[in-house]
Parts: structure tokens; sequence; C-alpha cells
């Protein structure tokens, strides 16, 4: 279960025994598949780039995606789907939180 607290999650490329999941764009399909899910909706050309609430990015030298939990918010089945895809597959999922910028330096 994510807490409400949290801002974003992030589904690791690596099993609960410490596995690399695989296939290796595993991270690109499944935030391809999310892309239709955005703010507003899903607008003509929208599948030609990932959704800012599922993008796939790389942590620490392994696949992840980062999803945000506006997705839970206005998109409850889609958030379902992400989350029992890393559930069903047996994916690490670590809780985030936006930290605020650090001040300029002068």
């Amino acid at each position: 279960m994510v807490s409400h607290s949290a801002k974003e999650v992030f589904i690791l490329g690596i099993t609960q025994d410490g596995k690399t999941f695989r296939p290796s764009d595993w991270a690109e399909r499944l935030a391809g598949v999310m892309s239709q899910f955005r703010p507003g909706g899903a607008v003509p050309g929208s599948h030609l780039s990932y959704s800012p609430w599922c993008v796939p990015n790389t942590l620490d030298g392994n696949k992840c995606v980062i999803v945000h939990t506006d997705l839970r918010d206005e998109e409850a089945m889609a958030w379902d789907f992400v989350m029992n895809f890393a559930r069903d597959n047996g994916l690490q999922v670590v809780e985030a939180c936006l930290l605020p910028d650090p001040p300029p330096k002068n």
C-alpha cells in the first residue's frame, strides 16, 4: 500500500529476491502503455510521448518507472494497473516525496 503523503512511487526493475527484471525494455513498454493517461486526458498524438504521471528512468544503473500519485487520484484503474504490474512481477516499489529546491548560491 502506498501512503497518501508520497508524491511519487518508483517501480524498480529489481525483483523482491534481488534479480534484474527482464525484458530490458520493460520500463519503456509500461510507460508507453500508460502514455494516454495524462493531465487533461488523452489528446491526438499523446501516444508519441510519455505521460508526466508515468515516466521510465534509471536509478543507480537500474531501470525504473516513476509513477506520480496524481495518477491514483485522476485515473484509479490506471493506477491499479501499474501497481498490480509491480506486484504480479515481484518488483520492488519505493515511495518518494518531492524535496524543496536548494536555495540559489550567490
